[in-house]
């Protein structure tokens, strides 16, 4: 698994899992916002831009992130993210080691499945996935999905990156996730995100999430887009990693 990190210097380890069809810089400025106090480590999701394999599904890509933890950081961090795509692989991650971080925050994850969306990926891809090259195409995407204008640079030069075999296996992927009943055994302090402009299956699933682990925190966020709180507001999205770590920190 490739990653990019910051602040490798320090001892307490966040990592972060970007959203599908991102990279790593889905979450370079809240990194550059927390470099000063922690080692963050931002791995690159199976079959996206810098990765070292094609995509095959939520659950090896799971086994990878854990697998790395393992290898690299004892087997525990301190805490764990991920946004959308990236939100259903920590999920599964929660849900196959219970103890593999004190603290997690999933937002605009999708854990219950959309059948419909699913059906629709591939005949959906085999209409627009030329359309992925246009500058003009590109921009528009990128609107659609709040990228900050200085993002979208990156988004078109690693979408071009993706091949159209891995961006079919994950959007299905991701549409037909359901999350694991074992994820009520985690031991991470969980705190949900979800926008108040979110697709309704991100809201029903932070809810079906919050009513298994109802020690868990739910935050519904008014006028916020999908995958908004990592990508638009890093500093807020700093601020949330810092409270979770705090009581870590202090002992």
């Amino acid at each position: 698994m490739n990653t990019v990190e910051f602040g490798k210097e320090n001892g307490q380890v966040i990592l972060l899992l970007h959203g599908g069809g991102l990279s790593w810089w889905n979450f370079e400025q809240v990194a550059r916002l927390l470099e000063g106090e922690f080692h963050v480590v931002l791995p690159i999701l199976d079959g996206h831009a810098g990765s070292d394999r094609a995509f095959t599904t939520i659950e090896d890509n799971a086994q990878a992130v854990i697998d790395e933890i393992d290898r690299r950081f004892g087997g525990k961090v301190c805490f764990m993210g991920g946004v959308s795509l990236g939100g259903q692989i920590l999920a599964e991650v929660l849900s196959r080691r219970s103890n593999i971080c004190r603290n997690a925050l999933l937002e605009s994850t999708a854990l219950l499945p959309t059948r419909l969306t699913r059906f629709l990926v591939r005949p959906m891809l085999a209409c627009s996935y030329g359309l992925i090259r246009r500058p003009w195409f590109s921009k528009l995407q990128a609107r659609s999905m709040g990228i900050p204008e200085e993002l979208q640079g990156d988004y078109y030069r690693d979408s071009c990156a993706i091949s159209k075999e891995s961006m079919t296996a994950f959007l299905q992927a991701s549409s037909s996730y359901r999350l694991k009943g074992s994820i009520k055994k985690t031991a991470a302090r969980l705190v949900l995100i979800v926008g108040g402009r979110e697709p309704s299956v991100v809201i029903r699933s932070g809810r079906h999430l919050h009513r298994l682990i109802p020690e868990s925190s739910l935050e519904i966020i008014r006028g916020l887009r999908h995958g908004e709180l990592s990508l638009g507001r890093p500093t807020q999205y700093a601020e949330w990693v810092r409270t979770a770590a705090k009581p870590i920190l202090e002992e």
